[in-house]
């Protein structure tokens, strides 16, 4: 990185700015968090999708808990912390605080849907969710019994169910808090066990908006964003590196968004899905605006330009620290 920012200074001087940075430089995530909500759309209803990913570097285990925000396919790094816990699963009490933050940038009015995965459960993060009126799909372990009205309890796995059937029930307890149910039987005696706040439709679907999370996780750590190759150790380092490389994949998730949606879509593989992603086909279309004998007349390049001057812009009134210049 030190070889691509000042020309005008030795190599050494950059390299010396850059781990003056990680160092010294004190970051405002909420600050961070309101100029990549910049990067959405103003109004309606936006998607938060919950997870945790870690790996190890030596003896150090990085374990992050992250809020992705967004709508449809265009989801972007929100909010994240680091977990001090020996790469356990993280807390209701960790949760809770991380969706605080997000609603403190957010508002709660803005938060169309709360997404997780099995590991995200418990009495005290689901109760939260539903005093606080923030719709929710959950997915919950096999072994979470139900709770009707009656008073009788049962277990999704004795619903008597064959492999592909389903069930849905609208008023019904887990882990002590109400809400709705929905059971679909799997291969290998697994369960897709949703449960959600009352009145939200077609869950199955809405759960399956969380592979969104999964989708940036693969491109931050790898794909050309690298994240999982650092070695840094430090919390609170590793937390500034989040951020940037999370500023850097939102800038091209949105230059590959404008590109196909404006200019010229991605071609489709024959199973329909894009062949490139919409992050990737951004990071491509960058990389050659970056090359020396880059034609910046053109009208895709304009329209990136007039993009990244945008969010050039966005950075200054936002007064974020500089790396070097």
């Amino acid at each position: 990185m030190a070889q691509h920012l000042n020309d005008a200074v030795k190599i050494a001087s950059n390299e010396t700015r850059i781990q003056d940075f990680f160092r010294q430089a004190d970051l405002n995530y909420l600050v961070l968090a309101q100029l990549l909500l910049t990067l959405l759309p103003a109004t309606g209803k936006l998607r938060l999708c919950l997870d945790r990913t870690e790996w190890d570097f030596g003896c150090c285990q990085v374990n992050i808990l992250l809020v992705t925000v967004g709508r449809g396919d265009f989801q972007v790094p929100f909010y994240w912390e680091l977990l001090d816990n020996r790469s356990g699963n993280s807390s209701a009490a960790d949760r809770i605080a991380l969706l605080q933050a997000c609603l403190q940038v957010l508002g709660r009015q803005r938060i169309g849907l709360v997404v997780g995965d099995r590991e995200f459960v418990g009495h005290t993060w689901l109760n939260w969710l539903r005093d606080n009126g923030l719709p929710f799909v959950m997915r919950l372990p096999k072994h979470h019994q139900l709770t009707f009205a009656s008073g009788r309890r049962q277990a999704v796995t004795a619903l008597g169910l064959a492999v592909g059937q389903q069930r849905h029930f609208l008023h019904c307890q887990v882990a002590g808090v109400w809400g709705q149910v929905w059971v679909k039987v799997l291969a290998d005696n697994e369960f897709l066990f949703l449960f959600a706040a009352p009145g939200l439709r077609n869950l199955a679907a809405l759960y399956a908006s969380r592979w969104t999370i999964e989708q940036c996780f693969q491109n931050l750590k790898g794909r050309g964003f690298n994240l999982e190759a650092t070695h840094l150790r430090c919390p609170h380092k590793l937390r500034k590196l989040v951020a940037l490389v999370s500023l850097a994949y939102a800038l091209c998730l949105s230059v590959g968004t404008v590109a196909h949606e404006k200019i010229k879509a991605i071609p489709s593989k024959n199973h329909g899905c894009r062949a490139t992603s919409l992050s990737r086909h951004g990071l491509n279309i960058l990389r050659q605006l970056t090359r020396p004998n880059a034609r910046l007349q053109e009208p895709m390049a304009r329209k990136i330009t007039a993009l990244l001057d945008w969010i050039i812009r966005q950075v200054t009134y936002y007064q974020l620290p500089k790396i070097v210049g």
